[in-house]
This record gives C-alpha cells, structure tokens and sequence, in this order.
C-alpha cells in the first residue's frame, strides 16, 4: 500500500478542485497560509494581553464559543482568507457552530487523546471540519497535531476516561489502536492553518519543549445541517446563505461586553443541551 502523502502539495493549495480532491481523499488540508507571520504574532499578543490581566488566563468557561466574546476573534473566524479553502469543501454556505483555544504551556501534561471530532456534536451528516488556526509554531516537540489520514470515512467506537491531563470537554478516546506507521506529524508555522474533516482521527501529545504552542480551532459545518435530537443551538453565519438550522449569533461589540457575555452563556446552555443533553436532564 502506498503511504499517504506528507502533506498538501504547493500547486494544490490556491485550486479550488485540488483543494476538494485532496480533502475527499485524504480528510484533511494542511499546510495552507491564511495570516502573515506579523499579523498571526499581533493575535497572539492580544490573546496574551488579555489573559495577563486576568488571574488564570482564559477562563475555561469562555472557551467554547470564544469568538462571541472578542470582536477581533469572530473577524478571524469570518476572514475570507480562511474562509476560501473550507468553503472550497464544504459549499458556499458555511456556519461556525464553536471555537476554542488549545493552549499547551511548556512541561504541562495537557494533552488530546486520539479521537474524532464528529463523535459528539450531533449532527445529522459529517459535513464539517476542524480549522486549526497556529498562533506559534506547532511541532512534535511541543505537542502539535498528529492525524491519520484517510481515517474520515469510518465513525470508530469512542470511550470517556477519567483522563484529567485531556483536553477534550467529555475526556472521550478511541477505543480501537492506533495504526502508529501511518500517522502523519501536522507541523504549522505561525499564521498557517490545518483543516481535517469531523471523523478524522486525531491527537496531541504534551509539550516537551522550553515553549508554548497556542492554536485556536474553529468548527465549521455546511450551512444547511442541522442537530440530529432536533435542539436548534446558536451559530454564526460566516458564508453564504442563512438556512433556518440554528440560532444566528451576534459579534460582540467589545472584548468582554456585558450584553455579548450574556448571549454567549445563553447559547453555551443551548449548546450544552444539544451536545450533552443527558446532563441536562432535570435541570
């Protein structure tokens, strides 16, 4: 069997028919430039601003939905620049349905076990992605993604651990091995993204290096999906047209505004509702 290609070739990456031939085959796009070195360096020095003013950082209650909460966030989720290669797989109508930071510092034990995406959202068909925006370099040494790829086309079983290093918010992992000799390393400089489809196996390790790895991942889904227990959670409309499947969230209009901190714990309850709803029975 012929091993899978390292990574995306060059001559594919400003091709939409390439990008979508590459992505059915292989379940995922990587590397592709979407910020200049300087402009990812200004977001990581918001971010770092931000959380050196607060005692803890991001709080991780924040971190779900957490471009409700800073205007500067949900201009990086709708960017077109970003937008170009996931509306190249996904069709012209795309929604952000979360997006969360995935922050490893130096010597901690965080990590991601190796799982899909897609195990837990509930939605009606897998027709979404993950785009992995790096805001330092990701590597192997500091704990940067690792996927199989051509591993989308099959939903594997998962299990939740007592795992308290994971960063997964239900602690769940494959419950299957993992084909070790085709597991491809994603490396990401600054400013470069990775997209990998909803039922792509994937994992991190913890950071072995003398410095932080900060990614900031956006879930995207086709415009027309919806949830699959019938729950209609919030959204953010970022391409194309409005189908009437979710909620339509709002751009805060400041870091931290009070009246975008109310919505955003709105419709984090409607997402918990929708994703977990057996922890919210009786409530």
């Amino acid at each position: 069997m012929t091993p899978p290609p390292a990574s995306l070739p060059e001559a594919a990456r400003a091709d939409a028919a390439s990008l979508q031939a590459f992505y059915a085959r292989e379940g995922y796009l990587s590397p592709l430039r979407v910020l200049p070195d300087g402009e990812a360096a200004g977001l990581l020095a918001r971010l770092q601003a931000f959380e050196a003013s607060r005692p803890g950082g991001l709080p991780q209650a924040f971190n779900a939905k957490v471009h409700l909460l800073f205007p500067w966030l949900w201009d990086l989720v709708c960017d077109p620049r970003v937008l170009a290669p996931v509306t190249a797989v996904l069709g012209p109508d795309v929604l952000c349905w979360a997006s969360s930071f995935f922050s490893k510092a130096p010597g901690t034990e965080t990590e991601v076990p190796w799982h899909q995406d897609g195990t837990y959202w509930g939605l009606t068909e897998p027709r979404a992605l993950t785009a992995w925006i790096a805001f330092t370099p990701s590597t192997a040494a500091n704990g940067g993604m690792q996927l199989v790829p051509r591993s989308h086309t099959t939903a594997l079983p998962h299990v939740r651990t007592a795992n308290r290093n994971s960063m997964l918010p239900a602690r769940e992992e494959v419950s299957v091995p993992i084909p070790r000799d085709e597991v491809l390393q994603v490396e990401l400089a600054p400013g470069e993204m990775s997209l990998h489809h909803v039922m792509a196996l994937h994992g991190s390790e913890r950071n072995r290096s003398d410095s932080a790895r900060v990614g900031f991942a956006v879930r995207y889904i086709a415009g027309d999906l919806r949830q699959a227990n019938g729950a209609k959670p919030g959204a953010t409309l970022v391409a194309g047209l409005d189908h009437g499947t979710f909620e339509m969230e709002q751009r805060p209009a400041a870091d931290l505004d009070p009246e975008a901190v109310q919505r955003y714990y709105a419709m984090l309850r409607k997402m918990a509702q929708a994703v977990f709803p057996e922890r919210n029975k009786g409530r």
